[in-house]
């Protein structure tokens, strides 16, 4: 692998354009190629981020022997076609989440990159930002005493009529996979598989769900509060609470422009510093992949197969327990 990673993109939606902006902040990669089978669109996107040249099919682009690694950012409802076709001609993956539809198809992308001895990671760009490294450090220096509660949400109202992308079950269209997978992955990644679930939702007239509540208890008898919906806007932040003291995770939670705050006991919150750079936050993730890459992994030490995985299996039995089906469950 070259000291400079060659990055191709399939799919030139609305992250795509975000990873590719950030992008131009990692000092040892480059945009060589972009796809779309949408030729005009492929062409913009080409010459708006310097791209070296663009594809009409994504055949051609995991055909181009100059492209190391491809980031899926197509709707999740493809990423199991998409991620199986860039292994299977050898290509190194960063796959948008949600990674799959099912845990399943995720399991089947897996094991195909391990098979192949190819690197694959799920592209949960929140657990490379600077404010979720801080959030771990201030847990695991113990001054919050043990993690009893969290609560978070994530919300929008797309208004009418609705993207077809969060309405299609056939493209995984709900919540739950497109937004609420943020609270549900923050939980999951501070206390682990929860032990028990429940769930409601308000289904939409596609069956895919608009709103989600979820109520979560893990082994430690820790409960998460958790919440997604399409239909308002909610504050899109998230408490975390220990016995001593809690952290406050504001202004969009999930993201690099996200707002800490300690409060210990009763105290008042104080803010908590965290390191910024310009762009959006997706150059942190592909920081990790380079390194990664360059290092000769198949597997990310950070987000790591299983971790994919078992999240996956999570939002499997959400959607078991409020009853919405995937064609390819």
């Amino acid at each position: 692998m070259s000291q400079i990673i060659r990055w191709g993109i399939l799919g030139c939606g609305k992250i795509a354009n975000k990873f590719a902006n950030d992008l131009k902040l990692v000092e040892d990669a480059t945009l060589t190629a972009v796809a779309s089978r949408d030729e005009a669109k492929a062409r913009a996107f080409a010459e708006q981020y310097k791209a070296a040249r663009f594809h009409t099919t994504y055949e051609a682009l995991v055909n181009d022997s100059e492209v190391d690694v491809i980031y899926i950012a197509t709707p999740h409802g493809m990423h199991h076609e998409h991620a199986l076709l860039c292994l299977k001609h050898g290509k190194a993956v960063l796959c948008e989440k949600a990674f799959a539809l099912n845990s399943r198809q995720t399991a089947e992308m897996i094991d195909l990159a391990r098979k192949q001895k190819i690197f694959i990671m799920e592209a949960f760009w929140t657990k490379f930002l600077p404010q979720y490294k801080k959030v771990t450090e201030i847990i695991r220096s113990g001054i919050l005493g043990p993690i009893r509660w969290i609560q978070a949400d994530f919300g929008f109202n797309p208004g009418e009529p609705m993207p077809q992308r969060l309405i299609d079950p056939a493209l995984g269209g709900g919540s739950l996979l497109d937004i609420g997978i943020y609270p549900v992955f923050l939980a999951q990644s501070l206390l682990g598989k929860p032990t028990d679930i429940q769930a409601t939702i308000t289904q939409g007239v596609t069956g895919v769900d608009e709103q989600c509540g979820m109520l979560m208890k893990f082994s430690n008898g820790a409960i998460a509060a958790l919440s997604s919906t399409l239909q308002a806007h909610t504050p899109v932040e998230a408490v975390i609470a220990g016995s001593e003291g809690r952290i406050l995770m504001k202004n969009r939670f999930h993201n690099a422009i996200g707002i800490l705050e300690v409060a210990m006991g009763k105290d008042a919150p104080t803010p908590v510093e965290v390191h910024r750079e310009e762009g959006y936050g997706y150059q942190f993730e592909a920081r990790h992949v380079g390194e990664c890459l360059r290092n000769g992994l198949t597997e990310s030490p950070v987000m790591t197969h299983q971790d994919t995985l078992e999240l996956m299996e999570t939002l499997d039995r959400v959607r078991r327990i409020v009853g919405v089906k995937y064609s390819v469950d």
